[in-house]
Formats: C-alpha cells, sequence, structure tokens
C-alpha cells in the first residue's frame, strides 16, 4: 500500500510536534511530505531537528502535493486553509479551531465535496459527551478556564483592556462572556472553547469565564454541560508545554492521536 503523504502547515511548537510524531509513530502508513511557514526561519530550523529532511513547500503547493494536510498555524489562516483543502478534496486536521467559528458552513462543505475535516478534542475531555447530548436538549455549556499569567501573555483582550498581569497578585476573573468574544479576545489561549462550540450549541451559546493567578501551575478546564439527558462535569488538569506555557501538552497528544485515528481509516492507492 502507497504510504499516505502529509503536509504541516504551521512549525511553531504543536505543529513541531506533530512533525516529530509522523516520522517516529506513523512512519510505517504514511511519509512526512512537506511542512511550511509564514516564517520560512522556523521551518528550516524544524527540518534541521527531523530525524528525515522533507520539502519546505508554500502553503498551496504543499496542499496539492500532499494527500493529508495538518494545519497547525493560527486561526487567522485556519479557514483559508479547510477552504482550499475542499476545492482539493484534500483531508485535513485542523488545530486552530478558533478560525472556524462564524464559518461553520465550510465543514457543511467539506462533507458534501468528500473532503474529510478532523477536529481533535484538544487540551479537554468530555466531547463525546457534548456531541451525545446535542442529539437531545443542551440548556447549557459553560467552560471555567484557569491558567497562570504566563499562559494567558499577548492575548488582544489584555490590551483592550489594560490588564497588566504582572499586578495580579491572586486569584482573579478576567473574562466573562460568549465563546465566540472568548476567542476573539485570546486566539491563542482558549481554543478549547471553540472546539466545544463546534460539537455544542454554537459559539454564542456556549459561556466561557477565564481565570488567572500567579499561584497557578496548570492550566485547567472544567466544563458544565446541562440538558435534558442530565448533567456532565469533566476537568482537565492539563501541564502547560514546556516550550511555549499558553498550549497544553494534551492538545499535542490530542491532535496525534486523532491523526492516528484517521490515518487507520485512510488508504490511498495501492
Amino acid at each position: 500500500m502507497k504510504r499516505i503523504k502529509l503536509g504541516i502547515i504551521g512549525c511553531g511548537v504543536i505543529g513541531s510536534e506533530i512533525a516529530k510524531a509522523c516520522q517516529a509513530r506513523l512512519g510505517t502508513k504514511t511519509s512526512l511530505f512537506a511542512i511550511c511557514d509564514v516564517d520560512h526561519k522556523r521551518a528550516i530550523t524544524l527540518n534541521r531537528v527531523l530525524k528525515k529532511k522533507i520539502s519546505l513547500l508554500r502553503l498551496d503547493e504543499l496542499i496539492k502535493k500532499s494527500d493529508f494536510v495538518i494545519e497547525a498555524a493560527s486561526a487567522n489562516i485556519s479557514a483559508k486553509v479547510v477552504e482550499k483543502c475542499i476545492k482539493k478534496k484534500k483531508r485535513c486536521l485542523v488545530m486552530s479551531v478558533g478560525g472556524l467559528l462564524g464559518r461553520e458552513g465550510l465543514l457543511k462543505r467539506a462533507k458534501d465535496k468528500g473532503a474529510d475535516i478532523y477536529i481533535p478534542s484538544g487540551a479537554i475531555c468530555g466531547i463525546d459527551g457534548l456531541k451525545a447530548a446535542a442529539i437531545g436538549k443542551i440548556t447549557s455549556v459553560t467552560l471555567t478556564t484557569k491558567k497562570p499569567p504566563r499562559g494567558l501573555e499577548g492575548a488582544p483582550y489584555l490590551k483592550d483592556k489594560n490588564i497588566d498581569l504582572s499586578s495580579i497578585t491572586g486569584e482573579t476573573v478576567i473574562f466573562e462572556g460568549s465563546a465566540k468574544d472568548a476567542v476573539k479576545g485570546f486566539p491563542q489561549n482558549v481554543n478549547v472553547s471553540a472546539i466545544l462550540s463546534l460539537a455544542g450549541i454554537g459559539s454564542d451559546k456556549t459561556r466561557v469565564k477565564i481565570i488567572t493567578s500567579p499561584n497557578y501551575v496548570k492550566n485547567i478546564h472544567e466544563i458544565e454541560i446541562t440538558g435534558d439527558f442530565g448533567r456532565i462535569m469533566a476537568t482537565t488538569e492539563n501541564v502547560p508545554s514546556k516550550v511555549n506555557p499558553k498550549t497544553s501538552s494534551l492538545a499535542i497528544l490530542s491532535a496525534i492521536a486523532a491523526l492516528e485515528d484517521a490515518i487507520d481509516n485512510v488508504h490511498i492507492g495501492s
């Protein structure tokens, strides 16, 4: 059987770890074919640490020549990547799920066109329960995220509200609102709220609370779902990535697991 050619868009922490896993865990069924990044130097750096050197391509060329595309860049580009994959009928795993909010129609279009889109569970548990509950009536979905200040640095919301993270000395609620607004204000920090929104009742109805404290050492996500089925409570205490504290280690592992599951059900040629 011909090995599946994988292409990774985005060579940051998540993209780099997925690339390494592709070569270490998926080598019998796949071939890490190419990578790309808007910062070409970052792609070069990743290529240097990989066991086997691969092609460095531009986005359009990577999508055209790959069998399976992995988006690990940013919410600013994820919808564009999905759209291009739909046109080329390529399979695509999306990490920057926040970029799909407001563009949910892409998922239906992908299904109609036969382009499979995969969305990992990210840094949370409970997605299967949420999807099951969505078949009936869901009353509410609430996400409470607790992160140390360094896990929230650079968020546009903090700048807009003039919030100085260094001045926070104890447990402080810094955001309460819809998942839609949370993703806009914290595009690199609460991607899990977008995953919950797509699996459940949408980004306008999904509620998010973000709390920070210098005493926190983990990224904690608490999910509460209520509906006709009853009530679900799920708590995930994540160890932050050593390289990027904004990213939880589980988010990276969930991507690798989702990719492995997808590959097991994909056959390219013979």
